[in-house]
């Protein structure tokens, strides 16, 4: 098992395919982006021997995240392995969804078990200013397709940007009077590339439920008040899904922490607002037992700080947003 130095058990592993991406999204990374050479990501095998190792730590969740992860080649063939590997009992993706609807029923039957979307308006002309490229039609296709195939519940992602879709978080929370859909609020988070943009334009998880509240009608409290993984749950009366607030900035959730990152470099990112990263890839190529990584790995894991710093002023500038994975 794996532990900190503050008592968490850390069991979560969130894996990055590729820092590549299909779009090019406002608060995510600039319009002109390099990514990583082919050579320098983790190859199919490298991915499958550290998900054993985690697996044989006690890690038992996977995230698959990019950039995007469906852009990834055998993409299908690196979820089955991963799924295949014991030890591993729930196997997710978030996507932005434009390929999705083509993969959903590959995907399912390789293993996956359950996606989050990323999808921040439903507005397209809106949709089409955030993400640079993206078309909705894309999205909402590959939504329905997910939810066909039975990957579910269908949890929806919505980074709120002042100035661009503050409004927009009504319609989608209207999402859940007639979808069993979990509608999620995040606050955006400042990172390298957009850092002064994410800064100001933020918008609180506060400020976006009174507006929903005012728009739509009061918000139950679910769960008992719990958290589900990163979100606040509520419902709207008489919906058949639920609307989640993600507060990492304004309420951050560092106590019940169970996850750590891997990048698709293959480096260990332990919080992710935070810059420390441990190289697991270049051992793993110099010939590194499993034995000598795993005592890399958990060492790094006791040392896994506490959250962010933000309230400080302490942003991380190593990476963007989309070379970490979220």
């Amino acid at each position: 098992m794996a532990w900190d130095r503050f008592g968490r058990k850390i069991r979560y592993l969130r894996i990055s395919l590729t820092d590549h991406c299909n779009l090019r999204c406002v608060y995510c990374m600039p319009a002109e982006m390099s990514f990583m050479p082919g050579e320098e990501i983790m190859q199919d095998d490298e991915i499958l021997r550290l998900v054993r190792l985690f697996a044989r730590l006690g890690f038992d969740k996977y995230r698959l995240t990019g950039g995007e992860p469906t852009v990834r080649a055998n993409v299908v063939g690196l979820v089955r392995g991963i799924a295949d590997t014991p030890g591993v009992r729930s196997l997710t993706m978030t996507t932005n969804g434009v390929l999705f609807s083509r993969l959903a029923e590959p995907l399912v039957n390789a293993g996956l078990k359950r996606v989050n979307f990323s999808l921040d308006t439903l507005d397209p002309e809106k949709f089409h200013q955030i993400t640079r490229w993206g078309h909705i039609e894309d999205v909402m296709a590959g939504i329905r397709a997910a939810e066909e195939a039975g990957l579910i519940p269908i949890k929806i992602n919505a980074v709120v940007v002042r100035g661009h879709n503050e409004e927009d978080t009504v319609s989608l929370a209207r999402l859940t009077l007639e979808h069993p859909w979990q509608v999620r609020f995040i606050e955006m988070m400042p990172f390298a590339g957009a850092t002064e943009f994410q800064r100001l334009q933020g918008v609180r998880a506060e400020e976006i439920q009174t507006r929903i509240e005012a728009a739509v009608g009061p918000l139950q409290v679910e769960n008992g008040g719990n958290l589900d993984g990163e979100a606040r749950l509520y419902r709207l009366p008489n919906a058949q899904g639920t609307v989640g607030f993600i507060a990492s900035v304004t309420q951050p959730f560092c106590s019940s922490c169970s996850r750590v990152r891997l990048t698709a470099d293959g480096r260990l990112r332990l919080c992710l607002l935070r810059e420390k990263e441990i190289d697991l890839l270049s051992p793993l190529r110099a010939g590194a037992s499993d034995e000598a990584l795993r005592q890399l790995v958990l060492d790094a894991i006791w040392q896994k700080p506490w959250g962010h710093n933000l309230a400080d002023g302490e942003v991380p500038m190593n990476r963007t947003m989309s070379q970490i994975g979220g």
